[in-house]
Parts: C-alpha cells; sequence; structure tokens
C-alpha cells in the first residue's frame, strides 16, 4: 500500500533514525518528516535519504495550530507517528512552560487535525505516539515497568508525557481514532545531541573536560539501542493492536556510576590513553530535584505478542556509538559550535 506517513521530529535522535528506516525499507510509502529545527533538530542527521523520492522534508512547529492544519489539508497524511517532543529533564526544570506548550499542546494540535481529516473514515489510518518510561515514575531496587504500571511522572518533562498520553487515548476513546503507544528506555546511539549522559561525556572526554555525575552515580537506567528503537517503532507501527501500549526496553539496566567507567575505559583505549586517564574527570555534583531513581523496562509484551527484542548489546551499542563519533567529528563540531542550524538555510534555501 502507498501510504503516506508523517513522523514529527524527525530531524530529531531518535526520529531521523525512523525516518531513514521508513524511507529505505518502504519505498512504496512516502515518508514527510515535519521538524520545527530546534537545538535538537539536525537535517544533517539525514543527508543519505534527502534526495530519495519518497522522502519530504517540511520545516513546521506543531504548536502552531493554522500551520498544521494547512499541511494537514494540503497533504493528507493516512498515518502519524509522532515524536516531536521536548526531552531534556534538565531543561524542563528551567523552562516548564515550554514542555506544556510543545508535548501537550503541540501533540492535542496533531490530534485535532488529524480527527478533523479522518473522522469520517478511520480505514487504514493510524496515530502512532512515542512516549517515554519516565510517565511510570521511579521504580524501587527491583521489579519492572508494564504496561499496567500507574502513571507517577516526577518531572515537568515526565508530566507533560504522560498529559499526552492521555489525551491519545481519550481520542480513541471519544473519537473512534485508531491509535497505538509505545514507552521507551533511555536511548543511545549515533546523531545523539551532546546534552544526554553518554554523547555528552563521549565529547567531554574527547576534550578533557570532567564528567559531571549527579549525586552518588547509583542511579539506574534501562538502556536501549536507538537502531534497535526504530525497529521497534516499525514492528508496532505495522503490527501492533489498536488502542494498545508497548513497552519497548533494553532489558539491559545499568548504574550510571558504572556506565560511566566503562565507557571511560573504552574511550582510554579509542584515544590510546592510560588506563585510568578518562576516569579521573569524573566529578560528582549536586544532585538534581525530583530525580528517579531507577527505570526499568518489562519488554516481555512487544516480544512476545509481536517478536521484537533488541539485537545489539550494550558492550557492543557502546562500542559503536564511540566508533560513530569518531568517524563523525565534524557532525560533533557542527552540533557543540551551532554551525549545524545553517544546513537547512544553505540546502533548503
Amino acid at each position: 500500500m502507498n501510504k503516506k506517513i508523517l513522523i514529527t521530529g524527525g530531524a530529531g535522535f531518535i526520529g531521523s533514525h525512523v525516518v531513514r528506516l521508513f524511507v529505505n525499507k518502504y519505498p512504496e510509502y512516502t515518508i514527510y518528516n515535519l521538524d520545527v529545527l530546534t537545538y535538537a533538530g539536525n537535517l544533517e542527521n539525514l543527508r543519505d535519504v534527502e534526495k530519495k523520492s519518497n522522502y519530504v522534508f517540511i520545516k513546521a512547529d506543531i504548536t502552531n495550530e493554522n500551520q498544521i492544519n494547512e499541511i494537514f489539508d494540503e497533504f493528507k497524511f493516512d498515518s502519524v507517528i509522532h515524536l516531536a517532543a521536548e526531552s531534556h529533564v534538565d531543561r524542563s526544570i528551567k523552562d516548564p512552560l515550554a514542555f506544556a506548550r510543545t508535548n501537550i499542546l503541540g501533540t492535542m494540535i496533531l490530534l485535532n487535525a488529524f480527527n478533523r481529516l479522518w473522522s469520517n473514515n478511520w480505514s487504514n489510518k493510524r496515530f502512532y505516539h512515542v512516549s517515554t518510561d519516565e510517565v511510570y515514575g521511579s521504580l524501587g531496587l527491583t521489579g519492572l515497568f508494564t504496561e499496567d504500571t500507574s502513571y507517577d511522572p516526577n518531572s515537568p518533562y515526565s508530566a507533560s508525557k504522560a498529559s499526552s498520553d492521555h489525551f491519545v487515548r481519550a481520542y480513541g476513546e471519544t473519537y473512534g481514532m485508531p491509535y497505538v503507544i509505545s514507552n521507551c528506555s533511555n536511548n543511545y546511539g549515533p546523531n545523539h545531541f551532546p546534552e544526554k549522559l553518554i554523547p555528552l561525556f563521549i565529547n567531554n572526554i574527547i576534550n578533557k573536560k570532567s564528567l559531571p555525575v549527579y549525586g552518588d552515580g547509583n542511579y539506574t537506567r534501562d538502556w536501549l539501542y536507538v537502531i534497535d528503537h526504530a525497529i521497534g517503532i516499525d514492528t508496532v507501527f505495522h503490527n501492533g493492536a489498536n488502542a494498545e501500549t508497548y513497552n519497548i526496553g533494553g532489558f539491559n539496566e545499568w548504574k550510571n556510576i558504572d556506565l560511566v567507567k566503562l565507557l571511560c575505559s573504552l574511550m582510554d583505549t579509542k584515544l590510546s590513553r592510560e588506563p585510568g586517564d578518562s576516569e579521573r574527570l569524573i566529578t560528582y555534583v549536586k544532585d538534581r530535584p525530583g530525580h528517579d531513581l531507577r527505570y526499568a523496562i518489562d519488554a516481555t509484551k512487544i516480544n512476545k505478542e509481536l517478536g521484537w527484542c533488541p539485537t545489539v548489546t550494550f558492550e557492543e551499542g557502546l562500542a559503536k556509538t564511540i566508533d560513530w563519533y569518531f568517524d563523525n567529528k565534524e557532525w560533533l563540531n557542527n552540533v557543540t559550535s551551532g554551525e549545524y542550524q545553517n544546513y537547512y538555510k544553505e540546502y533548503y534555501n
């Protein structure tokens, strides 16, 4: 079927991998990448597919209702994969309203546009909302998040994502909109903007800058290689049941301090430094407010029902990620300097 799929946030970290996968795997589909190109949206992530005949880029803001309605009227997307979001917890603490505007209002504007377009004909339509495990709150030392875990968000970011999840479900119940939701664990891999832990620390180690670790470093996260996540999104989009939620996780828990020490060791080898050199850069800093102790996803449902499972081990994925940043130093330099934001003007204007 020649589907017209809108992917929001497709120039971002996860979104660019989803766009690339769909453009290359489904030449019969037309993939529309809608992104406002904030600091985290980088069209250089998609240079390898930007000239493909089934790829279209649209620069737009999901919080601009008139603009979004005009775009839906023009292109008549039959499916939406919604990844566009503000996603950095520290930024949400400083500016919670920005997260409410993008993650809540932006999602509602997309839902309204999709509903207005297809409310009398939901056949072969789907709204896929990509969310996070942080909506579930904090785990103790045992247990896993399942699809039935009650929501208990603890940061403005996670609260905004929890709210957007609820609105997607509400549109399904109220208007009959076919939808599916997935909640993922922490992603890592190529093209990650260097504000999150792994790319930030790779860049800092290269430049011999301090490695700021929150609190005692014992906060625990489940890590998922971004390409495995993109494959999971493809799986849920095509095979997931309507009105269902699927948790996509890596079965791969690491305490922050253990992860950082592993990263330091791998980087010392990569940089031909003495063992322990990078570890000396670790600096413990004041904890952030509302810091969740532990996230861990039970991905049994998507494995049993849809056959998806992660394929990349953490050590393998981390080594691939490090290699990518070393092989793409121009990308890293452009991102850290802000030069990447000129690419849209150069290519599209």
